[in-house]
């Protein structure tokens, strides 16, 4: 009879992604079959190892237009040299949901079900349940149990050839992402309120704090950036203006920074009477990767289409102003007209320690942003695809 255990992600230490690398532990393993709604690179990444190991014996059903399976998740697992299947039901409003991870042996088989996604969400951040199985081969009634799943899934490509298509070339994945099918994890829409409030809403309810410790993906935007060795030194010269492509706006942002954990300095909330506010967070390190470096990423990469004028005669301090809008634990707050500063010098200790040397000045937003139930959740910053000088920040 098979042993099972329950799964509550979130509210135990138990993850879905230390569970599914566990059924990887058999030492015998014949088949392995995952079946899952989305795919993200991030999520097939966190299994990397484990597919990587017996790829040739993995077998993956993903859904796909669904808004959330990406190009780079997909083209990660064909990479990895799997069988790979994209299930496409024709239509937004029908989605292939069946969340499963199958691994089977000679003599013993192990399955996680439930809700849990091939997305660093799914395997780790999000609140998810699941069971998880392990099937002992001898017993008449667990084999009955393993077969069945995996005759379901077989019969799938045959039994739905419009629908069920077998991913053979990355052709196939470029065609899919450019009828829509696929998103790009590099163009991802903007935060969507379903809400919009004004300074004096009240939204006392605090972030969820959970027993798992949040993982972070690669922000894609940011692995783009410019070289240093091939950018023109900024220090020394006057102003620069770029014309903002000219398309649709606001149809696609990409993720351009994410900071740490918010502090009271970030959101100019003053710890006494005699503290003084900043009124401005640094653009620093952040959540970038090492490879990039913040001193210069912001200037010549993320704010590189803004017009920037020297502040004085010196021209160790430039500015700029652009449109952010603001978007508060999924409510909108409207959109402002923001100053932006820069310090240019690269003999600075600020440089030479490698400090933030932009920051944004909170303006009219200080505001709203000054709120205690806001310390300790993460900033994001979206760049508009289409129009580089317009902006989303978003606290969640």
């Amino acid at each position: 009879m098979a042993k099972k255990e329950f799964i509550l992600q979130g509210f135990t230490s138990r993850t879905h992604v230390t569970a599914v690398r566990e059924l990887f532990d058999l030492p015998d393993i014949e088949r392995v079959l995952l079946s899952v709604a989305f795919v993200t690179e991030a999520g097939v990444d966190l299994l990397r190892a484990q597919i990587n190991g017996c790829a040739a014996r993995v077998t993956v059903f993903a859904g796909i237009r669904n808004d959330l399976t990406s190009r780079q998740g997909l083209g990660l697992l064909q990479a990895l040299g799997v069988k790979l299947y994209a299930v496409d039901t024709g239509s937004r409003n029908v989605l292939f949901h069946p969340k499963l991870y199958l691994v089977r042996g000679h003599s013993r088989a192990r399955l996680v079900i439930g809700s849990a996604n091939l997305t660093l969400g799914g395997l780790n951040n999000n609140i998810e349940a699941g069971i998880e199985f392990d099937f002992d081969l001898t017993n008449k009634n667990d084999k009955f149990v393993v077969e069945s799943i995996e005759a379901r899934f077989d019969v799938l490509p045959t039994d739905y050839p419009d629908h069920v298509l077998k991913i053979g070339s990355t052709a196939l994945l470029d065609e899919m992402h450019a009828s829509g099918r696929l998103v790009d994890e590099m163009a991802i829409p903007p935060p969507r309120p379903g809400t919009a409030a004004g300074s004096g809403s009240s939204d006392p309810v605090p972030r969820i704090k959970l027993m798992v410790p949040p993982l972070r993906r690669a922000l894609a935007a940011a692995r783009k950036a410019v070289p240093k060795s091939a950018r023109s030194s900024v220090e020394g010269k006057g102003a620069t203006t770029r014309s903002p492509v000219p398309a649709i706006v606001g149809v696609e942002f990409e993720l351009v920074w994410e900071s740490k954990a918010l502090t009271r300095r970030d959101l100019t909330i003053p710890t006494g009477v005699n503290t003084h506010a900043t009124g401005s967070v640094n653009l620093d390190k952040g959540l970038l990767e090492e490879s990039v470096d913040h001193r210069h990423y912001f200037r010549d990469d993320v704010f590189d289409a803004l017009t920037w004028t020297a502040t004085n005669s010196t021209g160790k301090v430039e500015q700029a102003f652009a449109k952010f809008q603001l978007v508060l634990k999924a409510v909108s707050y409207g959109e402002f007209d923001l100053r932006l500063a820069h310090s240019t010098g690269t003999t600075s200790r600020t440089y030479l320690q490698s400090n933030a040397m932009t920051r944004l000045s909170w303006g009219p937003m200080r505001p709203y942003v000054a709120r205690e139930d806001l310390i300790g959740r993460t900033l994001a910053l979206y760049r508009d695809k289409a129009d580089h000088a317009r902006f989303v920040l978003e606290i969640d």
